[in-house]
């Protein structure tokens, strides 16, 4: 009953959301549109995108545009689903909130990494930012190196992890999204106890163990498949999170030299076993389609409870890839059936 009541509102606030998404019918019609203006003329008709490009000139809109637009979307309706929460809910939505951080963090490395103008336009989300985070965002953004931009960070969270790559002599843009990543990983599994009361607690504890179970599988595989890494190296990168896939089989899959033997032992993994199609080939594909089974039965099976939050929230910033992809393949004419193999994928 205490579900019931404390989840009410917010619940069929997320219905009323939810009813909104778009299926794979609308994803078929965009992608057999003529191009990118079409597209967004389409989106222009779609509750959850009428708002956002009403005023806009369709021909006008760049790339770039675009691309923030739609994820301005899941930034609002964050920003929905937070005003209708109470406290203990807000606990849950302040923690997810570090994974817009992070993403506008990556968003101003990628642009220095790529050497390109690093004045950042990302004005469009300052007004988010400024109600829900604690960070100096025209400070952020406005910095024109790796190390700049850490020093801006002083103070922060964020930081100290990163702070720590400048004894290394050349560090890449990866070595700094993915220490970002494992931080963000980590905080979330050591904090869940914090923001989740018991029921809440344990759809935490199998949406995110499942994720960094597959996210580890996924990092392993392309270390050895991609980059031929040593044992040291792939140790660096997996989130120490252990769920359903066991320290001991980490050790094993990390350690084992031959990449048929390793494909075997991927085999043998709780998800392979669970999931008919998972294999080493189809995991990056199949990471999708687990994560949207899992929340979509842990909500269904729990609708007043943070399952239903977390469920809406990744499947909206789902959609939103998925159109990012599509609009990608409309813009370069891609026919309807390939382009829908791409956003099936995502």
């Amino acid at each position: 009953m205490s579900g019931l009541l404390s989840y009410s509102g917010l619940t069929t606030k997320i219905r009323a959301m939810q009813s909104h998404l778009l299926d794979d019918k609308n994803f078929r019609e965009i992608v057999e549109l003529p191009n990118v203006p079409a597209a967004v003329s389409y989106l222009k008709q779609q509750p959850s995108y009428a708002e956002l490009f009403q005023g806009c000139e369709e021909s006008d809109l760049h790339r770039g545009q675009i691309e923030q637009m739609l994820r301005l979307t899941v930034y609002r309706d964050f920003s929905k689903l937070y005003r209708f929460s109470n406290l203990e809910q807000r606990k849950f939505l302040t923690s997810y909130f570090k994974r817009y951080e992070i993403a506008m963090l990556k968003e101003c490395l990628n642009k220095i990494f790529d050497h390109r103008d690093v004045t950042l336009n990302l004005s469009v989300y300052q007004d988010f930012f400024d109600r829900h985070s604690q960070l100096n965002f025209a400070l952020v953004t406005s910095s024109s190196s790796p190390e700049e931009l850490v020093s801006n960070l002083k103070g922060t969270e964020y930081y100290d992890p990163l702070v720590h790559l400048n004894t290394m002599e050349h560090p890449t843009l990866f070595d700094y999204e993915m220490t970002l990543d494992l931080y963000y990983f980590s905080h979330l599994w050591k904090e869940r106890e914090k923001i989740a009361s018991k029921k809440d607690l344990e759809q935490l504890t199998k949406a995110w163990g499942s994720k960094f179970d597959m996210l580890n599988l996924q990092w392993i595989y392309r270390s050895k498949r991609y980059y031929h890494m040593t044992s040291a190296n792939i140790y660096a990168l997996i989130i120490p999170v252990h769920y359903r896939l066991k320290k001991s089989e980490v050790k094993t899959l990390v350690e084992e030299e031959n990449f048929d033997a390793f494909c075997q032992l991927v085999r043998q993994t709780y998800y392979a076993k669970h999931f008919e199609q998972f294999t080493t080939e189809t995991m990056e594909s199949m990471y999708a389609q687990i994560m949207k089974h899992i929340l979509s039965s842990e909500s269904r099976n729990h609708p007043y409870s943070l399952a239903t939050v977390y469920s809406y929230l990744y499947h909206k910033e789902h959609e939103v890839n998925r159109l990012i992809i599509a609009l990608e393949c409309v813009r370069y004419s891609i026919s309807p059936d390939e382009a829908m193999q791409y956003v099936t994928k995502t």
